[in-house]
């Protein structure tokens, strides 16, 4: 087990803190502040044993210093200030001669947000390198790292990894949250188990398919990846989603082989073409033709995988039906969500899409547990661990 924030001796020291407040932005404005919301605890803890707390976190992809004009951390370090009574101090840099006086003339409670970590990717990608340099001056501004930023840990870069090499290191209460819940109501399912699994990435499904398929009961496809099973299985799949590696439809042809009667595909589905936007219409499965693509499944599909869903003991849902953003695809996502929500069952969700679907239909509140992490989840469930956390104290 590795060390807590709650077994080291933080009142008054320097703590370095690695938050993940990747957050949505649009001018200026935060529209999602769940993961800000989801640190509070670990910040606050630091802040009420007067601590000095020095955040690093990412903000989007930076690979040019024109990506830095649009992906400042300085909106989040103001919303931060929002949430809490503490003072939120934002510094322009990463790395200055100024910053370690800076730190030394705060006062203990007050907090410390640095400009993005990934500014230091440009141009030698120091951040996402893993510099050691980097990492040391990091936690040369600290007595103590605590890694709470779930969501990074599945990166081994200078904020998330490097620094746990040069000073003592803990986890936060996020990190300490999520590996407890995924720990229970995934890797150890009460059965039972049922995944609803859909999106985009098909070609990072299929290791995380191969990782659960010998642990559910029942695996109901959507998305991308259902388009995939059907066109290795020779339907026509017109310009649907779906992956072209011959690698990875071969693995997926196979599993659908071995695991046969765990494995449920869609029977209908609504199609659309790129260059119409009026069209919409309404077909099975195997009625699909060239110059249309499947943008969602029909109420056929809904009504079978709610008759597997309703006998689940547990349901990990991770990604959507479909386009669910436009109205008009956005039935199958809906139905099978609100199938889940008013399920009895254990429902978690892990993976950034099936998160945004479940807050966007507003049925959060009635989901036992959604993760932070996105391609993190995924990660520790096929690996049962993550890179960043690996590498903080043991007990």
């Amino acid at each position: 087990m590795k060390k807590r924030i709650q077994d080291l001796d933080v009142r008054n020291k320097t703590v370095l803190l690695r938050c993940d407040f990747n957050v949505p932005v649009d001018n200026g404005v935060i529209k999602d502040d769940s993961k800000i919301i989801e640190s509070l605890e670990t910040i606050e803890y630091l802040i009420k044993n007067h601590a000095k707390v020095i955040i690093l976190s990412h903000f989007g992809k930076v690979k040019s210093e024109e990506d830095k004009k649009k992906n400042s951390l300085e909106p989040v370090a103001k919303h931060l200030q929002s949430l809490i009574s503490s003072k939120v101090l934002f510094s322009r840099q990463t790395r200055s001669p100024q910053l370690a006086l800076l730190v030394e003339k705060m006062n203990p409670g007050e907090i410390l947000v640095l400009e993005n970590t990934r500014f230091e990717d440009v141009p030698n990608k120091l951040e996402s390198g893993n510099d050691p340099q980097l990492a040391m001056y990091w936690a040369g501004l600290a007595d103590i790292f605590c890694l709470d930023a779930f969501g990074s840990s599945h990166r081994e870069h200078a904020s998330t990894h490097g620094v746990a090499k040069f000073i003592p290191s803990c986890i936060g209460f996020l990190v300490q949250k999520e590996v407890a819940n995924l720990d229970k109501y995934v890797l150890n399912a009460e059965k039972p188990f049922t995944i609803l699994m859909g999106g985009a990435k098909v070609e990072d499904k299929v290791a995380l398919i191969e990782s659960l398929l010998p642990k559910c009961d029942h695996l109901l496809l959507t998305g991308g990846i259902a388009n995939s099973c059907l066109y290795t299985l020779g339907y026509m799949v017109g310009n649907s989603l779906k992956t072209d590696d011959e690698a990875v439809l071969d693995k997926l042809k196979q599993l659908l082989i071995d695991y046969q009667e765990k494995i449920m595909l869609p029977l209908d589905v609504i199609v659309g073409r790129d260059y119409d936007s009026n069209y919409v219409e309404h077909i099975k499965v195997d009625e699909v033709q060239a110059g249309q693509a499947i943008f969602d499944v029909g109420m056929d599909t809904v009504r079978a995988y709610a008759q597997v869903l309703n006998s689940s003991a547990t349901i990990f849902v991770n990604g959507t039906a479909g386009k669910y953003e436009d109205k008009r695809f956005a039935t199958g996502t809906r139905e099978l969500l609100e199938q889940i929500a008013n399920n009895k069952a254990i429902k978690v969700v892990g993976g950034g899409d099936g998160v945004s679907a479940v807050k966007y239909f507003h049925f959060e509140d009635k989901f036992t547990y959604l993760s932070t992490g996105g391609g993190a989840t995924l990660e520790y469930i096929i690996n049962s661990s993550l890179p960043a956390i690996d590498n903080i104290e043991d007990q």
